[in-house]
């Protein structure tokens, strides 16, 4: 397997091995044939990346030893490092995505996302994250790097999806304050997930960022923003022993804008990470979704979001279109957004395959 360099981390093939993507050319063999994609990126640290990279199979090789991945090398998109963007469609052809990332008017980079691809038990099975951070980018880092990891290492990934994602979310978080329990650092993150196991969507999110479906053209929200004076939350909070108060924005204890979040240590009997999961039935009408950042529905809709992305064909290139639209219309935040993009044509010869079975 011949790999270029890009900014990608790593790629990984489940139990049976692995190919670290380092930030030079290496020549590496796969000897696994289920091959599972983790396109993840940060901009760690603020570190400006000099890469930009779109990812994609070749529809041509099989999935065995041979196997080739082709990671094609873009030119800087934003000029100065702090702009990055990728694509990738599915060997079976059931989905493509692609995403972009801007720093934006920020100083720093906190945004982080992750994306993997496997079979296990003979489903497909993709996992879309957003990772949102603030108070520094340790929080988004730590989730892009074990959030999925840990979920699909669950026992009951498969058979009881949603106890499993509410479990692995808890855990995750109470090991990453485990992890920084030395440092003098209070970072947190958000997180907003969209997991697709077969035919069935898993949406969970903490946080305030967001994730919009596409239903035969209609924007539905698939997420509801943990906002410290959304009614239910801030009873939670005042429950608990907290208080949410006006500062500029509503803050749980006068500092924080959302009411769950990953990390935030001082925060943590009030701030929790406690997912909302939803399931949706991949049908003929699921189009697309979008999962953002805050940077972009600060000052985007989901209709617009939703409009903007049905009008470009490939997921990447909305993808772009949306981190343009929310920086030309004045966001002030980190901009990162995921748009993935449903074949049905594709599902409907593989239900009509398994039903003839």
């Amino acid at each position: 397997m011949v790999v270029c360099r890009a900014s990608f981390r790593n790629l990984a093939v489940p139990a049976t091995g692995l190919i670290y993507i380092s930030s030079s050319r290496r020549l590496f063999r796969s000897w696994g044939r289920d091959l599972s994609l983790k396109p993840a990126f940060c901009h760690w640290n603020n570190r400006k990346f000099r890469a930009s990279a779109k990812m994609m199979f070749d529809s041509s090789a099989s999935m065995g030893p041979q196997a080739i991945v082709n990671v094609l090398q873009e030119k800087d998109r934003g000029g100065d490092g702090d702009y990055v963007s990728g694509g990738w469609k599915s060997e079976d052809g059931r989905l493509s995505y692609g995403y972009s990332s801007f720093r934006g008017r920020r100083a720093s980079m906190e945004d982080c996302c992750d994306v993997k691809i496997s079979n296990i038990n003979e489903q497909s099975v993709s996992l879309f994250g957003i990772f949102d951070g603030h108070g520094g980018s340790r929080a988004a880092e730590y989730l892009k790097d074990h959030l999925f990891e840990n979920l699909m290492k669950h026992p009951l990934f498969m058979t009881d999806t949603k106890l499993a994602i509410s479990e692995t979310y808890l855990k995750t978080d109470s090991d990453f304050l485990e992890a920084e329990r030395i440092a003098f650092r209070d970072d947190g993150s958000t997180a907003s997930t969209a997991i697709f196991i077969g035919n069935q969507l898993y949406v969970a999110n903490v946080g305030d960022s967001r994730v919009v479906m596409s239903k035969a053209g209609e924007a539905i929200a698939l997420s509801d923003d943990h906002k410290p004076n959304r009614s239910d939350e801030r009873n939670r909070i005042e429950n608990a022993g907290g208080f949410v108060m006006w500062a500029g924005t509503w803050r749980v204890g006068g500092v924080l804008a959302m009411s769950r979040a990953f990390g935030n240590r001082h925060l943590k009997q009030y701030v929790v990470a406690e997912p909302e999961i939803q399931e949706e039935e991949v049908d003929q009408e699921l189009e697309l979704l979008v999962l953002a950042s805050d940077g972009l529905w600060d000052v985007v809709t989901n209709e617009d979001a939703v409009s903007i992305a049905r009008m470009e064909e490939e997921p990447e290139a909305a993808a772009r279109k949306l981190t343009a639209t929310a920086f030309s219309r004045g966001s002030a935040d980190n901009i990162t957004c995921i748009v993935v993009r449903l074949h049905h044509d594709r599902l409907a010869v593989d239900s009509t395959s398994a039903s003839e079975s």
